[in-house]
């Protein structure tokens, strides 16, 4: 998957698709306010058989995602509230990145210095109110 132009009532395919092509459980989820970030990582969770129905972190800024037998899926940060891109540190990032667990992350573009190399960039951008379009960068 490169380049798919999709809306909300075949994103559950597109999250499937999206997953089967990544090569990293780290997914680092660009696109303005309203895109869809939120949207997509719920529909990520689900299709990998989370028990979480998910939520932007906003207000708390990681979320914590578990499969139906309760172990760890994985992490959703929404960075967009930090001011400074040590502020992730603080929050202990970096020991959430050694886990071998699924990362989402809103607003990359806050933190530069410490995404993983290894991580996928998922671009999404509004075509309409109802349609988006999703790049894959790897």
């Amino acid at each position: 998957m490169k380049s798919t132009t999709y809306t909300e009532n075949s994103i559950a395919d597109v999250a499937r698709e999206l997953l089967s092509s990544v090569k990293s459980k780290t997914l680092c989820l660009h696109g303005e306010m309203g895109a869809g970030k939120t949207t997509l990582t719920k529909a990520l969770v689900k299709a990998l058989g989370g028990s979480d129905s998910g939520s932007s972190p906003t207000f708390g800024i990681v979320n914590e995602y578990h499969f139906e037998s309760r172990e760890l899926l994985g992490y959703h940060f929404d960075f967009y509230r930090i001011n400074d891109e040590t502020e992730a540190l603080d929050l202990g990032f970096e020991d959430y990145l050694n886990q071998d667990v699924w990362i989402f992350i809103e607003w990359p573009e806050k933190i530069p210095s410490f995404l993983p190399e290894d991580a996928t960039h998922v671009h999404i951008k509004i075509v309409d109110a109802l349609t988006r379009e999703l790049k894959l960068n790897q």
